[in-house]
């Protein structure tokens, strides 16, 4: 097993200060290095037999869809692609007691997702989905961050979402956690079966902390 290497595709969810959200999401999917390949193709497949043509967003997500995003949901759970989000009450903030601004809590939070369960005799690439103007900084502080103690994370590096759809897988798993937890008003059908499925696939409620290795929640307590 020494010297394996695994994928984190990045993303993130409800992370600025103001807007209006409670909860922000950072989360990733990890995949075996080796079978990057293998997974890839496989959902590409399935879009082929969905006649799916768009790029997989949770945002896209309608009852039209539904079949294609279940079963690739579907697929996620019956491999060895694992999953971890982080979830953070932003109305319990307060930078003022840690004299920080609301970035470097961001990258903390980003340090927390990633620093979790990590072995010293694996590689870890992660990829993280371009956002804005911004992005090349927030990953040239992130090495900075994570290198300083781990010697584990060998590439930091942006992506577009459309390079990869194990980002976008990414997106839905943590979009769907992120509907939950942010929206009252849960208009959209085809996205509320999705949640249930997900719900019965992890035996979770997903509001609260799950210690799962493959399905892993952790709502950090502010102090």
């Amino acid at each position: 097993m020494a010297g394996k290497t695994f994928n984190l595709y990045c993303d993130e969810s409800c992370h600025l200060e103001n807007d209006h959200k409670p909860k922000m999401l950072l989360s990733y999917v990890s995949c075996a290095y080796h079978q990057v390949k293998m997974h890839t193709n496989f959902i590409n497949d399935l879009k082929k037999k969905h006649n799916f043509y768009a790029e997989i967003k949770w945002s896209n997500v309608s009852s039209s869809q539904y079949k294609f995003y279940k079963e690739l949901i579907e697929y996620f759970f019956a491999t060895d692609l694992r999953f971890r989000a982080i979830v953070v009450d932003k109305t319990k903030v307060n930078n003022g007691n840690f004299d920080q601004d609301f970035d470097t809590f961001y990258y903390k939070m980003y340090y927390h997702l990633l620093n979790h369960d990590k072995k010293s005799n694996f590689a870890y690439n992660v990829y993280i989905d371009i956002k804005d103007d911004l992005s090349a900084y927030k990953v040239n502080k992130l090495k900075e961050i994570l290198n300083t103690k781990f010697g584990v994370f060998r590439n930091i590096q942006n992506i577009r979402s459309h390079e990869s759809v194990l980002l976008q897988l990414t997106d839905v798993l943590m979009g769907a956690l992120s509907y939950n937890l942010n929206n009252e008003d849960k208009k959209v059908v085809a996205k509320m079966k999705l949640i249930e499925r997900i719900k019965h696939l992890t035996k979770q409620s997903l509001e609260g902390t799950s210690y799962d290795k493959d399905f892993n929640m952790f709502f950090i307590e502010l102090r």
